[in-house]
C-alpha cells in the first residue's frame, strides 16, 4: 500500500492504492509513518498512486470499528502519524494531483509545503456522512486556511478546485509537476532546511522563538563559508 524510492535527496513516498483512491487503512498508516519516520534524506516528497492523491480513511475500516474505545483509538493512529510528518527532520512536500478528501486532506495539512496540480480538488466531506476528520484536522486546518474558511469547508463539505485552494493557502503552488517542487528544496543545503522548518514550526513564545531562532543561526554560521 505503501512504496518509497530514493532519487538523490528526495525519499518519493506513493499511495499506492489506485482502485480505492489510496484510501489509508489502520496497516497503511503504520506504513506511512515508518516510510517518513525512516527517511534518511532532507526532503519526502508525499503523492498519490493514479488519479487520486488520497481518499482518506478506508471507510471499510471505519465501519468495522468495534465501538468507542477502538474509534478513538483509530483517530489518535492518525495523529500520530500526521504528527510524525509534521515533526520529521525532513522537509515533507505534498505533492496533490486529483482528488484530496478527509484524511487525505489531513495529511497534507500536516507537510510542510502542498503543492498541487491543475487538476487537483480538496474537500472535508466528513459532515456529508456524520462524521468529521480527526487526525488533527479540525486544528490544522484553521491554522493553515484561517477559522473562516476552515469552518466554511468542514461544515458544508463542498468540494475546492486548485485555484480556491491557492487562494485560501490550502496550497502554496499550482503546479504541472509537483515532483520539481521537492527537487528545487533538497537543492538546499540539508542542516539549513532541517534548522529553518524547526524555526518556523516553533510554537512557543515569541521571545523564546527569537532566542532559539538566534542560536540556530549561530549554529550554522559556525559551518559558513563564503
Amino acid at each position: 500500500m505503501i512504496e518509497t524510492a530514493t532519487d538523490g535527496g528526495v525519499r518519493v513516498v506513493t499511495l499506492d492504492r489506485p482502485d480505492r483512491r489510496n484510501a489509508l487503512t489502520p496497516a497503511a498508516l503504520d506504513a506511512l509513518e515508518a516510510a517518513v519516520a525512516g527517511a534518511d534524506v532532507p526532503v519526502v516528497f508525499l503523492r498519490g498512486a493514479g488519479s487520486a492523491f488520497c481518499a482518506g480513511a478506508d471507510l471499510d475500516a471505519v465501519a468495522a470499528l468495534d465501538g468507542r474505545d477502538a474509534a478513538a483509538a483509530f483517530a489518535r493512529r492518525g495523529q500520530e502519524v500526521a504528527s510524525t510528518i509534521a515533526d520529521a527532520d525532513a522537509v515533507v512536500v505534498a505533492g496533490i494531483d486529483g482528488p484530496a478528501r478527509g484524511g487525505g486532506v489531513e495529511l497534507a495539512l500536516a507537510c510542510d509545503v502542498r503543492v498541487a496540480t491543475p487538476e487537483a480538488t480538496f474537500a472535508e466531506t466528513g459532515a456529508t456522512i456524520g462524521l468529521f476528520g480527526a487526525w488533527g484536522g479540525t486544528a490544522r486546518l484553521p491554522a493553515v486556511v484561517g477559522l473562516g474558511e476552515a469552518m466554511d469547508l468542514a461544515l458544508s463539505g463542498r468540494v475546492l478546485d486548485a485555484d480556491e485552494a491557492l487562494r485560501t493557502g490550502l496550497v502554496s503552488r499550482i503546479v504541472d509537476d509537483p515532483r520539481a517542487v521537492a527537487a528545487e528544496i533538497a537543492a538546499n543545503d540539508p542542516e539549513a532546511l532541517r534548522v529553518i522548518k524547526n524555526r518556523l514550526r516553533d510554537d512557543a513564545e515569541r521571545g523564546v522563538q527569537e532566542r532559539r531562532e538566534a542560536e540556530a543561526f549561530a549554529d550554522l554560521h559556525a559551518d559558513f563559508e563564503r
